[in-house]
């Protein structure tokens, strides 16, 4: 799996998804944006030489001779978390100027998955128009939405639970999801609110 990580804050969601998928049989291919270098360092006090030795294999951004670069270079897929909007619409465009959009860019060509947790809001109406634009050409928009019904307790547990929901359209099981009415002390009925 090939796992981007661009300079939208929510650095946790990439580096998470790595730490996750370190103990499974999925290799990870790292690329991150040069503003994601410094994201990264802010929000989880990670350096890069921590960063890269998460992954499975590594690339520079700047390295767009990469495997990854290649559609015949064969993975399950691509996850970028996060995903800033210039990503988002440099994927949409097909005009792209770094590795990790071009990974993503391929991705969509070769027709296999790929996740954009979209990290921005508000969101103005060319940002939902290219959206639905990468909609259209197959891509899954999955903004890390935590689930409140799952009465996450910390934000590990907000974020384990977006990221499994993410490895979910990659029929990749960890556990770390707690399903809908699967909670302990699940009442057996729903609620339906009186008028």
């Amino acid at each position: 799996m090939i796992i981007g990580i661009s300079g939208a804050s929510g650095a946790v969601y990439g580096v998470r998804l790595l730490e996750l998928l370190r103990d499974t049989p999925v290799e990870t291919h790292l690329v991150v944006s040069k503003s994601a270098l410094i994201t990264v360092a802010h929000e989880t006090g990670l350096s890069w030489s921590e960063l890269k030795n998460m992954a499975s294999v590594h690339y520079s951004n700047q390295d767009i001779g990469a495997a990854i670069a290649s559609g015949s270079f064969k993975t399950m897929g691509m996850v970028v978390a996060p995903c800033s909007i210039r990503s988002m619409s440099e994927i949409a465009s097909g005009v792209t100027s770094t590795l990790l959009t071009r990974a993503a860019d391929v991705i969509l060509k070769e027709q296999r998955r790929l996740a954009l947790m979209v990290r921005e809001t508000p969101l103005h109406r060319n940002h939902l128009r290219t959206m639905m634009e990468l909609a259209e050409l197959g891509a899954i928009i999955t903004p890390p939405v935590p689930a409140f019904y799952a009465r996450p307790e910390s934000l590990n547990e907000m974020v384990d639970h977006s990221l499994g929901r993410v490895l979910d359209l990659f029929d990749i099981e960890l556990g770390i999801v707690r399903r809908w009415r699967e909670e302990p002390g699940a009442d057996p009925e729903p609620h339906h609110a009186t008028p």
